[in-house]
């Protein structure tokens, strides 16, 4: 699987088959926010990814949303600001805006206990 996102609209990637969002214990869902394949957005995907594969190694799924094909998936979630990241599961819904390089940033704004 690529490392970059793709210029679909959606996308999701994860090393497995994407899942719904059935709720299942310790799966966190998460929705990158992207407009295009700017370097500030290739960024926030590649320090996305290496967060999750260090934090949650096989309890994950990332969908990257493109908004330059399709700008009403922003409406859903609420987003103001490119790049910005939802944690969809487990709730509460949480938002992070950025290229999240920050590592602890993230990790406290997502609510992951480092190991």
């Amino acid at each position: 699987m690529k490392t970059t996102p793709r210029k679909s609209s959606r996308r999701a990637t994860n090393g497995h088959a994407p899942q719904v969002e059935s709720g299942e214990p310790n799966r966190w869902n998460l929705r990158l926010y992207v407009a295009g394949q700017t370097p500030r957005s290739l960024t926030a995907f590649n320090n996305l990814k290496g967060i999750c594969e260090e934090y949650l190694k096989g309890k994950y799924h990332i969908e990257v949303i493109d908004l330059m094909e399709n700008p009403t998936l922003a409406r859903g979630d609420q987003i103001l600001a490119i790049p910005t990241l939802v944690r969809k599961l487990p709730q509460p819904i949480r938002k992070i805006i950025g290229d999240l390089s920050n590592t602890e940033r993230v990790l406290v704004g997502l609510d992951i206990q480092p190991r």
